[in-house]
């Protein structure tokens, strides 16, 4: 299955084909593995309606940066202009929210619907989206807010590198 996959991959691709896509399809156009804010900014120049911070799960280049840590600075590059959407780790209606507060648009959530597929087919799926949505309402319960546009950055705190723990709790 990997051979097969690496196999679909064409490292030939380039703005170019993103442009000849653009130019042949005239309904909205997202465009999928964004990972830093200079694409976000070229994918808007070429038109695209909305990006999807994606590192594909993890398979495509070894090392990528996880999507939620790449959000921000794709966020902010956007400005607003174009929606932006996430793809990868989504699995809790707490990772929903944090990506809601880092600016997300929208959670896709392929993962846990496929587990929920493979269990109980339709149904199991319906369960998963129940659980995500009591999850995504009870950590808004918590942090005290009642719509999803309340949901901010404000609502976050970053720990620390491992690194920078060590060394500040090493120092006299």
């Amino acid at each position: 299955m990997a051979a097969k996959i690496a196999s679909l991959l064409d490292p030939s691709m380039s703005w170019r084909d993103v442009e000849w896509l653009r130019g042949m399809w005239k309904g909205p156009l997202l465009l999928k593995g964004i990972l830093h804010p200079k694409e976000a900014a070229e994918a808007i120049a070429r038109g695209i309606e909305g990006v999807i911070v994606s590192n594909h799960g993890g398979r495509q280049l070894d090392g990528a940066p996880a999507a939620l840590d790449a959000l921000p600075g794709v966020v902010a590059a956007v400005g607003g202009r174009i929606p932006v959407l996430i793809d990868g780790g989504i699995r809790r209606g707490a990772d929903v929210v944090k990506a809601l507060a880092l600016g997300a648009s929208l959670c896709l959530i392929a993962r846990p619907h496929l587990f929920g597929l493979a269990v109980a087919g339709e149904a199991g799926v319906a369960r998963v989206l129940d659980i995500l949505r009591r999850e995504v309402d009870r950590v808004m319960g918590l942090l005290g807010v009642r719509t999803i546009a309340e949901i901010g950055p404000d609502y976050l705190t970053r720990r620390a590198a491992r690194h920078d723990e060590i060394t500040a709790s090493s120092r006299p």
